[in-house]
């Protein structure tokens, strides 16, 4: 018999205590607005129970709600058209789950229960009647649970969510209090030329075709060598370069069309936001070259490349204006965008029982052909890459690909 997920109905959960005032508004800032609202889920599996598992994180959610309020409200248009946030205390979504499966056995059940694991919008953009935030708690066989959040990206980055989750994890153990303070609110943000702007919401669309859900593991050994033939190198340098090629070669039909990488990077320092500002502060950096030159070059030259790229960063807000490259974007199939979020915190969120045994990102269809760098699984060494990137009659060759690199 296969293992099977059991939801109830959904319940709206909100601040503990929120005053029943007229809603206040919170404006998007430049950097929200690059997105569209679309959603984005994490999931993250717990190997060791909590007491009461289910209860404890509803409760600490509760509490979280209180110090993130705008998580609770909704979104709204103004008289000037312009999206806001509404802080309106309606609450966020709430499912209790059990799983007839253990942890462990998640990796030999179908893919559809994996996808149980997470809460989906209706549509696929988010509307201004939903929550802005979707949140299920599954139980296991094993005692182990699973924490998936869903979330309108407009409301924070996988930084700010990282943050929240952690918050929500300190209340469940007792603090009184985050050991953070929350903004969300950051008036002191560069404001992005409105040309800017346009051009970055246009390059979010969700992808109609269907692309190969994949799930693998670039191993420590094959990074580190990597990283030895690059010499200074990061291991995000190392894998955007490796997966940049094996994906170009896997999809290639064009050996002079463009092969363009995107990589979206924290810049809270580079634009000095303040401590605990959980809004969206990120950048998309490009780097683009022919699909022959992606294809034919060594990883080396092509992690300087990603670092040239990386290194122009802090010159985007001096020289943020629209340019040639901005209006030169290739058909959508040649772009792959990468996020890493081995660094955003989701690994060190702690609901009382140990950080998590697994990070992974959730998702079907996607405003561009992602690869998301995930922490590895617990016990294991390298990096875990989920990815929706190729078509389905490109998958085998892609994964051709990534294995001959660790040869």
């Amino acid at each position: 018999m296969s293992a099977v997920v059991s939801k109830s109905s959904p319940v709206v959960v909100a601040g503990q205590s929120e005053p029943a005032t007229p809603a206040s508004i919170i404006n998007l800032s430049s950097f929200d607005n690059c997105f569209v609202p679309f959603p984005t889920a994490a999931l993250l599996l717990f190997d060791q129970p909590v007491d009461d598992t289910i209860e404890t994180i509803k409760k600490a959610l509760s509490h979280a709600l209180v110090h993130y309020h705008p998580m609770a409200g909704r979104l709204a248009t103004g008289a000037d058209g312009e999206l806001h946030i509404a802080c309106t205390g309606e609450g966020a979504s709430f499912v209790a789950a059990s799983a007839t499966c253990s942890l462990d056995e998640l990796a030999t059940t179908s893919p559809l229960l994996l996808r149980d694991l997470t809460l989906r919008y209706p549509g696929e953009y988010c509307g201004l009647s939903d929550a802005l935030l979707l949140i299920q708690v599954t139980e296991f066989s094993c005692g182990g649970f699973a924490v998936g959040v869903t979330w309108n990206h407009l409301i924070a980055d996988g930084v700010g969510m990282a943050q929240f989750l952690q918050a929500i994890g300190e209340l469940a153990r007792g603090m009184p209090a985050p050991s953070v303070v929350p903004v969300r609110f950051e008036g002191s943000l560069p404001c992005l030329p409105q040309p800017m702007v346009t051009w970055l919401r246009s390059q979010m669309r969700i992808e109609t075709d269907e692309m190969a859900s994949l799930d693998v593991t670039i191993s420590s050994s094959l990074i580190s060598r990597v990283k030895a033939e690059c010499g200074d190198c990061t291991t995000f340098e190392a894998v955007a370069a490796m997966l940049w090629r094996c994906r170009t070669r896997a999809t290639m039909s064009d050996s002079e069309a463009p092969a363009l990488l995107v990589f979206l990077s924290n810049v809270r320092e580079v634009v000095g936001a303040k401590d605990g500002f959980y809004g969206n502060c990120l950048t998309m950096q490009f780097v683009q070259a022919t699909s022959s030159t992606v294809a034919k070059s060594d990883i080396k030259d092509l992690v300087k490349l990603i670092r040239l790229a990386k290194e122009k960063i802090p010159d985007l807000y001096k020289n943020v204006g629209s340019s040639d490259e901005q209006q030169q974007v290739p058909p959508s199939y040649n772009i792959l965008t990468i996020s890493s979020w081995r660094n955003l915190g989701f690994d060190a969120v702690d609901f009382e029982s140990g950080k998590p045994a697994r990070v992974m990102w959730q998702g079907e269809k996607t405003v561009a052909l992602f690869c998301y760098l995930c922490p590895p699984c617990k016990g294991k060494y390298g990096l875990n890459v989920i990815s929706l990137c190729v078509k389905p009659e490109h998958a085998d060759a892609f994964l051709g690909e990534l294995a001959a690199l660790d040869i």
